[in-house]
């Protein structure tokens, strides 16, 4: 999810701790726990950094470590060594479930996104990515703003929360009808796919679609359960040459690889270079494919410049190259 439902999450929890007695009955440990979540929910997403880098180790690396199984359990931990000498009184179990709670809430919320994260690491490194919430999503951000308003009004946090937190669980089981119902519909319409990827929009009703079949890549957009295949792709396999095994141990296009399920590639070859290009599918937004991974190589396949991230004109590719190259 984006960093503001994080921090309204984490937010709300504080206010569900409330339901806990220890929580309710002990000021100082009640304050510690509303600081405990608040950072508990932001915490995974510090490899946020990575970026000021580079955005090729950016996307290898971002709600990869940081999202996994031995992160969740250390974060409160070094959470909890920072809060708990500024309230020695706290209870210390207390404040470490909640904080807990708020650290695994974070990366788990995470799976659903079409992003996903590597919460399985170190058992495996495969992207968990269920595809039903969009990382940033209306209802769920406003509900528990009116949440966080009540609770500024005198309502009851703990029963409010509980009750908002029903409502969220009601509408992630809708998303996950609605996806399947789009998902039967694709099949209908192509039934030689062999991978079919449904990804949330900001809209409750607008899905994007990409598929893979045997030999080719579909590209579509479901509305209210209608759905438009707007752009068809030969499926034309990477070729085995100089060009392109050279343009493979890119940084930026390793990352690329590394992380998007289906692609296509274009290979043009200039007077003075080569220019080898990947174009994730997922993202289709007005005609154009966003998502790219691009390399230039001279003529003995040497790396000029590269690049890859999100890009939404021709004229801004070339310009960011150009400023890669000098």
């Amino acid at each position: 999810m984006d960093t503001g439902t994080h921090v309204v999450m984490g937010l709300a929890l504080g206010g569900l701790a409330t339901l806990d007695p220890v929580v309710a009955n002990h000021s100082i440990t009640a304050t510690s726990v509303v600081i405990g979540t608040l950072v508990g929910s932001q915490a995974p997403d510090i490899d946020t950094v990575l970026k000021l880098r580079n955005n090729a180790i950016y996307i290898r690396n971002h709600r990869g470590v940081t999202h996994s199984i031995p992160a969740v359990l250390l974060w409160p931990i070094g959470i909890i060594a920072i809060l708990y000498p500024l309230f020695p009184e706290a209870n210390l179990l207390h404040l470490w479930i909640w904080t807990f709670i708020a650290v695994f809430l974070h990366v788990f919320v995470d799976i659903f996104n079409a992003y996903g994260t590597q919460a399985l690491r170190p058992f495996s490194s495969k992207w968990v990515a269920l595809g039903v919430i969009n990382t940033f999503d209306p209802f769920i951000f406003s509900i528990h703003v009116v949440g966080l308003l009540m609770w500024a009004f005198g309502a009851h946090p703990g029963y409010t929360f509980i009750g908002i937190y029903a409502i969220i669980f009601s509408y992630y089981i809708i998303r996950f009808q609605v996806q399947r119902k789009i998902r039967c519909r694709v099949k209908e319409m192509i039934p030689n796919a062999t991978q079919i990827i449904i990804a949330p929009t900001m809209k409750f009703h607008e899905w994007r679609i990409a598929v893979i079949s045997e030999s080719r890549f579909f590209v579509g957009r479901s509305s209210k359960f209608n759905v438009n295949i707007l752009d068809e792709f030969e499926r034309v396999p990477i070729p085995e040459n100089e060009v392109i095994e050279a343009a493979k141990k890119d940084k930026n296009i390793s990352a690329f690889l590394s992380f998007s399920p289906i692609y296509r590639w274009e290979l043009d070859e200039y007077d003075e270079h080569y220019e080898v290009r990947f174009i994730d599918l997922r993202y289709r937004s007005n005609g154009h494919y966003p998502f790219v991974a691009v390399v230039q190589l001279d003529l003995n396949y040497s790396i000029i410049n590269s690049y890859t991230g999100w890009i939404f004109s021709e004229a801004k590719l070339r310009k960011k190259l150009d400023i890669l190259s000098n």
